[in-house]
């Protein structure tokens, strides 16, 4: 065992030196500023995905992902905030947590390592032709930019852009790259090239490289929501739901890496709802019921469960979410409804987390169809260990009694050296 501890710690110690030798290089990326809080999550866990496999295929450099501070989205309207921008990754999420997937640093702090200067941008797009012969294949070329991008050559030879409403932030090459493929079909080119800093602009453009594999998951496992966040969403729960984790079975272990859940009945004794209203509720009225028909399933829902209350996460206006309280028969209806100073202090984005992590912990959750607030709630559950049938129902659209469930990407876990860890920390 001695020798075992022996070795463990020289290979840290060899670790260390060696990445301090490596090159460093810094990947940035922006997404386009109609896509929404959720989906953005999305594509950070692509871009992760991307710099952890340079660190593999590139091992003499050591490849940092910087993370794109939060602006303001279509959904923040809060108006008593105004415009919300350079919001940090901190605000939401650990990021000594995101660290344990790949390495990351907040915008903020790559600028004092770099002195603002971005050595090549690459404005990502599609082909203008589509697919040829209708058949899609993976490719990336430069090409003329289809649409008009939203950097400027200025009097001094370097290109200007928004950039997180960082003010002289530059770069010194810019380009648009028609892409068609999955994360991973940039990579040789990253890969090969000599600058120091990269940023790909449109990166929702490029697709997962395999969703809901291993890493897929190690990616959403490691995006803890802030502590802060989390322990406000954990006193509203013991306050009006009497929930708590260890009553509730939702015990998570600090590191990630090291949680590992069998399905189980689990969650405090309530339900959950994410009903979609404003501007979804218009445009998908096939598909997203009334306040009168969202209370009726809801109340079947409910006493199928024997729960008497009912959280409910949504953008309904007080007089909908009033309609749908007095709709549910013999269901206490609740939403969490922060502050002034909360909303100050969260931020819309801060109020959102809240709202997941209070329907991820429900007895019983149902969501919206095809939304990814929904998706990213019934993500936590799945690694919280929640068993399917409580996870993936979906409010049905108007006059419809059944309808189909949520798309059930279960957890891969992978394979995890467990039995190591374990053998070191009883040691020590």
């Amino acid at each position: 065992m001695r020798l075992l501890l022996l070795l463990f710690f020289l290979s840290l110690a060899l670790s260390k030196d060696v990445n301090e030798l490596k090159t460093v290089k810094y990947i940035l990326y922006d997404v386009n500023p109609g896509e929404g809080f959720n989906l953005r999550r999305d594509v950070y866990m692509r871009m992760a995905v991307l710099v952890k496999k340079l660190n593999i295929a590139y091992n003499d450099t050591q490849w940092v992902l910087v993370l794109p501070p939060w602006g303001h989205l279509y959904h923040w309207q809060s108006r008593q905030l105004g415009h919300q921008a350079r919001i940090p990754w901190s605000q939401f999420f650990r990021v000594s947590s995101l660290n344990m997937f790949v390495p990351v640093m907040e915008f903020y702090d790559w600028i004092k390592e770099t002195s603002r200067v971005v050595d090549s941008v690459y404005y990502l797009q599609g082909y203008k032709e589509g697919w040829k012969d209708g058949k899609f294949e993976e490719k990336f070329d430069i090409r003329e930019c289809i649409d008009e991008p939203r950097y400027n050559l200025n009097d001094e030879g370097v290109y200007e852009g928004q950039f997180f409403h960082y003010e002289g932030v530059v770069t010194k090459r810019f380009a648009c790259l028609s892409v068609q493929g999955h994360t991973s079909v940039i990579l040789p080119m990253i890969g090969d090239l000599q600058e120091q800093s990269v940023m790909l602009d449109r990166a929702e453009n490029l697709l997962h490289d395999w969703f809901g594999d291993v890493e897929y998951w190690g990616a959403r496992r490691s995006m803890r929501f802030s502590e802060e966040l989390v322990e406000r969403a954990n006193v509203f729960r013991i306050k009006v739901l009497g929930s708590d984790d260890v009553k509730d079975n939702t015990v998570v272990v600090d590191d990630w890496r090291e949680h590992k859940e069998e399905r189980l009945k689990r969650g405090g004794e309530y339900g959950c709802v994410h009903l979609r209203r404003g501007d979804y509720a218009r445009s998908r009225r096939d598909q997203v019921p009334s306040i009168a028909w969202a209370a009726e399933q809801l109340s079947r829902r409910m006493k199928e469960r024997s729960l008497e209350v009912l959280f409910v996460s949504s953008d309904a206006s007080q007089e909908e979410f009033r309609q749908l309280s007095n709709n549910i028969k013999d269901v206490k209806v609740v939403r969490f409804e922060p502050s002034r100073e909360e909303l100050e202090l969260y931020k819309d984005g801060g109020v959102a987390i809240i709202d997941q992590s209070i329907c991820s912990h429900a007895r019983y959750f149902i969501g919206s169809k095809e939304s990814t607030f929904t998706f990213r709630i019934q993500e936590e559950r799945e690694i919280m260990g929640f068993i399917l049938k409580d996870t993936f129902d979906m409010l049905c659209g108007e006059g419809k009694e059944d309808c189909e469930k949520g798309t059930q990407w279960k957890i891969e876990w992978g394979k995890k050296d467990q039995k190591w860890r374990s053998l070191v920390n009883d040691e020590l």
